[in-house]
């Protein structure tokens, strides 16, 4: 039979031949990253079919790509989930899970200490959107209660919230919520699923930036969703026409970052217990808040839901000239605005995470104008304790 390609033009050939996929029998021991903007289906039907979401497959991958898909999987296994979603940024995962619940009238009750970004969104954009927002401390219970008003539609935590570090009772909490016909949204970025499974305690959608622990390498910036089937169909949806889906490589990251979780976790943790146990006998520190330490307001039920203290830990100094000089005087940390990396990271959220709060902003939030937070790194411990405490008495001498 006669063969078309054989006639076509040098153009059509190549274009045809460089986009073929090569034909492979043996399973890859990593997921592909499937680079490729748009996927061809059998026929006309198919096309439809999956576009409409009533067969799986791939089209376009604004909707879904197959390496984000095994992201989003990935994500759903290690948190608990039914079904997960992957997304650019952390940022673009809390917006698309309100997004999902919300709607111009509704109420959100959100832990008071929340990431600056999220509270942001909550008091900036969804506030001219006719979503009200108000903020109230999770470990007070009653407030908790009280603000459950019957249009509230969700209560936002964090399961250690950024950059305080308090604790809340999530299985508490969460019986409240459900009680008060809301639904519950946890940003768990700050434990990582190693540390806490918050779906597994109540919450009914867990949120992370997984450019933090999750891939773990400061490469990477991506966000993830998991929760009910349902739920995250309503996510899906949101991100389909916002097109906030994660890239391939960024999910090709993220994967290969959660292959190794449980091992950096575990060195995070150690050596952030130990870097916290030596900052809490210096002079020159307020406060440490580690939830691993006994002395944590919350060290009770820090040890009931999460399984370490985690890689993240405060030092509060007696002013913001304190806290830049001990920034700046350490040396093994760079200066950069992120955390739960290989890289130990120190930061001054008033100045830095949480900006967008002001004087009384940070009072009713807890946050102290000294308080330094630290992401605690993979170096070696020794190093990292000569560094803080070097730079502790460049600080005080501020």
């Amino acid at each position: 039979m006669d063969d078309p390609r054989a006639r076509a033009g040098f153009g059509t050939r190549a274009i045809a031949a460089a986009s073929t996929p090569p034909e492979v029998r043996q399973a890859a021991t990593s997921v592909p990253i499937y680079q490729a903007a748009a996927f061809a289906a059998e026929d006309s039907e198919e096309l439809a079919d999956i576009l409409a979401h009533r067969t799986p497959g791939f089209a376009y991958a604004r909707i879904e790509n197959p390496t984000a898909d095994a992201l989003g999987r990935a994500y759903a296994e290690i948190a608990g989930g039914e079904a997960g979603f992957a997304f650019g940024s952390g940022m673009g995962a809390i917006h698309a899970a309100l997004v999902s619940l919300c709607s111009a009238g509704d109420r959100v009750v959100a832990t008071r200490a929340v990431y600056g970004s999220t509270r942001a969104l909550l008091t900036g954009i969804l506030a001219r959107l006719g979503v009200e927002t108000v903020f109230v401390d999770p470990t007070d219970l009653d407030a908790v209660r009280a603000a459950l008003v019957p249009r509230t539609r969700v209560l936002y935590l964090e399961t250690i919230s950024n950059p305080t570090l308090v604790v809340g009772d999530l299985p508490a909490l969460s019986a409240l919520a459900h009680a008060a016909g809301a639904t519950v949204v946890v940003d768990n970025t700050f434990a990582s699923p190693w540390v806490c499974r918050p779906l597994e305690l109540g919450a009914d959608l867990v949120v992370e930036s997984a450019t933090k622990w999750l891939g773990g390498h400061s490469d990477v910036v991506a966000g993830v969703v998991a929760g009910s089937a349902a739920a995250i169909a309503a996510v899906r949806s949101v991100a389909t026409d916002t097109g906030g889906i994660v890239a391939p490589f960024s999910a090709f990251l993220v994967l290969r970052g959660i292959q190794t979780l449980h091992v950096r976790m575990a060195a995070h943790a150690e050596r952030a217990l130990r870097l916290a146990r030596l900052l809490e006998g210096r002079p020159e520190v307020i406060r440490v808040g580690y939830p691993g330490l006994p002395s944590h307001p919350q060290a009770e039920v820090a040890a009931r839901i999460l399984h370490t203290g985690g890689g993240m830990l405060t030092a509060e100094l007696a002013s913001r000239a304190q806290a830049a000089a001990f920034i700046d005087a350490l040396t093994i940390p760079p200066r950069t605005a992120s955390l739960g990396s290989v890289h130990t990271l120190a930061v001054h959220p008033p100045s830095h995470t949480h900006r967008q709060y002001d004087a009384e902003g940070l009072a009713r939030a807890g946050i102290p104008e000294g308080l330094v937070r630290i992401s605690v790194g993979l170096e070696d411990p020794a190093d990292l304790e000569r560094d803080l405490l070097a730079a502790l008495a460049a600080g005080t001498a501020a």
